[in-house]
């Protein structure tokens, strides 16, 4: 485990930090700005690239280039939702999304406001959809971003800070420790299960806001 798993650490920190961390943040603007993230979860370029982090600059860098990417990406939903939110909409990406999930984003919004902003970005589909559905929608793209702001900075956080310890700890105890290659997917598994039982609580909790009123009747 420790051979093949160092193999692989080392292939992602084999790429130079620059580009690494360039290409991390390329891969946060596609994935919020043309939907790519129900295809490619930004999830996984965070922890991925987070796993390359050697020092307190690269962990910093590649927190501000995921927040930036992030926030580039969603401003970029939010214009495009703005001109063109009904033909992208009527596309054939956004007739495989699902008109469901459209009107499900449509009302998250428009009964939880900033909130839903905030929230989205730790939900699956919810957090591609809803900067092109606040685009349609009356909030001014500075309220858009004070709400969206923080979110990416938590999310990003999180994510670094976990792949960046695990692989670190790898590191030090690869050479002492064979079981030290379980012990880091062990982390890895953890904070991935903690995750989805986060993202399913605040689901949820949040469900009612998102449910059409006349879903169940006859």
């Amino acid at each position: 485990m420790n051979d093949l798993l160092g193999t692989l650490l080392d292939l992602v920190q084999s790429v130079d930090p620059v580009l690494r961390t360039l290409l991390a943040g390329v891969a946060m603007v596609l994935e919020t700005s043309v939907l790519l993230g129900l295809v490619v979860p930004g999830d996984t370029v965070a922890i991925v690239s987070a796993t390359a982090v050697a020092s307190p600059v690269e962990f910093a860098a590649l927190v501000i280039a995921l927040v930036l990417g992030a926030l580039t990406g969603e401003s970029i939903g939010f214009a495009l939702g703005r001109h063109f939110g009904p033909a992208i909409r009527r596309s054939a990406v956004g007739r495989r999304i699902g008109e469901r999930n459209w009107i499900r984003a449509e009302n998250y919004l428009a009964r939880r406001g900033g909130v839903a902003v905030f929230v989205s970005r730790f939900l699956p589909v919810l957090h591609s959809l809803i900067p092109l559905t606040v685009g349609t929608s009356p909030m001014r793209y500075r309220t858009f971003l004070a709400w969206t702001a923080p979110a990416c900075v938590l999310w990003s956080l999180a994510y670094v800070s976990v792949g960046a310890a695990a692989a670190g700890g790898y590191r030090e105890l690869a050479d002492r420790l064979h079981w030290a290659g379980y012990a880091f997917v062990a982390i890895i598994v953890v904070f991935a299960a903690l995750v989805v039982v986060v993202k399913r609580i605040v689901h949820s909790r949040e469900e009612r806001h998102m449910a059409d009123p006349h879903d169940g009747e006859d």
